[in-house]
């Protein structure tokens, strides 16, 4: 970092100053959770931001109602905050109780931390924007606000209609146990839903009349359960039975529903599973005499990693003021971690090295940062895979979460509105905003990512995983 940046603008600073705006945002999102292509809400609250930090505001984005896209700037280099709002189902909570309390019994809650996630993406991208305003810098700043990265892969279908083309670079996060620098690449993913149709009969009367869907759907997952021996190890077949197809045994069921989720570490491994899980479909409905129709449900690229920008993020964080926690914010911690079963306490401090083990001690929450990790996978999933294939990407994970505690928990729905959240939030939001900057300061580190990106695909073109209708 220049001297000059330190000098023209406090980041930490201008952040700290505005952030009872970003906690409010982040809190409303919070306690209106929306699942997938449904939130309406928090893009309303993002455009009103938007609009209030002197953005042009696009709606709409690839055709996608919950998709909105800020702008400031005319230079001819873009850089993109990605941020994400959308809610999980089955995981309200109360906020700041360290048990297990619904606001609303099987209703929706932010059990992955997308409330801070969109909104520490905004607040990274007003700090880089009042940089841009500042120094007249030649750079445009964007910030997208993308639906359905839980389910549907919203950014999958922006790069898809060409909405990151003309980014630079692009910059995320995501709440975590730790604060690090995502040095890692993904697994791609396929999402399906196969829908049987039968015949329905008296299952005691007149059996032989029947056309059982449900026998289809069973047969099905046999069948790919056989067929997980026989594929690379790298990969994962998730399955969920979502319409059994009626709740009385008396009647042979006509129509029964299960959804698939395949996922491997490259596209084209996910496309070839995904045509023998096709035609484990079409053994089992051959075998009870049913039909079936197969509906798309979503997809994502894997992501592609940029060491380049690696590199300056994590200078960021060595460079940047440390997040600090209160004796409030550990004591409620505890009681966090307290809830959390054996197996997650087993695996709390797993991936620290023994010298940040000693550091920690027997705190619930990570203040450390952590160095710079070789290139690894991460066994999940994430449509910032797709943004990734266009442009370089660069991300980093901040400790806004208990240290044990697994994601799609309703543990991390109750640190959400809370201060040990909004730390995490501001703290990556900090770190992004540093990253862009430095970045603009020294506009040759932008031409270095993207040139190791083309050479990271090697003449590979993006091809998106969904389907042409």
């Amino acid at each position: 970092m220049s001297p000059s940046h330190k000098l023209l603008f406090n980041v930490t600073n201008f952040i700290q100053e505005k952030k009872t705006t970003y906690t409010t945002i982040s809190d409303k999102i919070w306690a209106n959770p929306e699942l997938h292509f449904k939130e309406k809400y928090a893009v309303s609250v993002m455009e009103e931001a938007l609009k209030a930090e002197g953005f042009a505001v696009e709606k709409n984005v690839a055709n996608l109602e919950t998709a909105i896209m800020g702008s400031f700037g005319s230079g001819s280099t873009v850089i993109a905050f990605l941020g994400e709002y959308d809610a999980l189902p089955l995981l309200s909570q109360e906020g700041g109780k360290a048990e297990y309390c619904p606001v609303e019994e099987n209703g929706s809650g932010h059990g992955c931390g997308h409330n801070l996630l969109g909104t520490g993406a905004f607040a990274a991208a007003v700090a880089a924007k009042e940089y841009v305003e500042n120094t007249n810098a030649p750079f445009t700043i964007r910030f997208y606000g993308c639906p359905a990265e839980e389910n549907g892969s919203g950014k999958a279908y922006m790069a898809k209609q060409g909405v990151f083309d003309d980014v630079d670079m692009a910059i995320s996060w995501h709440p975590m146990t730790n604060n690090a620098t995502m040095h890692m690449t993904s697994l791609a993913n396929y999402a399906a839903t196969f829908k049987f149709t039968g015949k329905s009969a008296h299952a005691a009367a007149a059996p032989h009349l029947g056309r059982s869907a449900l026998d289809a759907v069973e047969l099905m997952n046999v069948g790919v359960n056989y067929l997980r021996e026989h594929i690379i190890q790298e990969a994962r077949i998730h399955y969920a039975v979502v319409n059994s197809g009626g709740t009385s045994p008396n009647v042979v069921q006509p129509y029964a529903e299960v959804s698939y989720l395949i996922r491997a570490p490259k596209k084209q491994q996910v496309v070839d599973i995904h045509k023998r899980v096709q035609k484990i479909a079409q053994g089992a409905a051959l075998m009870t005499e049913t039909t079936f129709e197969e509906h798309f449900e979503g997809a994502a690229s894997d992501l592609i990693p940029n060491t380049t920008l690696a590199k300056v993020m994590q200078q960021q964080f060595d460079e940047a003021a440390s997040l600090q926690f209160s004796e409030e914010d550990f004591a409620f911690a505890e009681q966090i971690y307290q809830s959390l079963d054996d197996e997650s306490k087993d695996s709390a401090y797993a991936n620290l090295s023994p010298e940040q083990k000693r550091l920690v001690g027997n705190k619930r929450l990570n203040e450390l940062v952590s160095p710079l990790s070789a290139e690894r996978i991460l066994y999940g999933s994430t449509d910032v895979g797709d943004v990734s294939w266009k442009s370089p990407t660069v991300q980093c994970t901040t400790a806004g979460l208990v240290l044990g505690t697994p994601l799609h928990t309703w543990q991390v729905v109750a640190v959400g509105n809370t201060p040990i959240g909004h730390k995490g939030m501001l703290y990556a939001a900090d770190i992004m905003a540093r990253t862009a900057i430095a970045c603009m300061e020294n506009p040759i580190i932008i031409e270095e990512a993207k040139q190791e990106l083309k050479t990271r695909l090697n003449g590979e073109k993006y091809v998106s995983l969904i389907p042409e209708k």
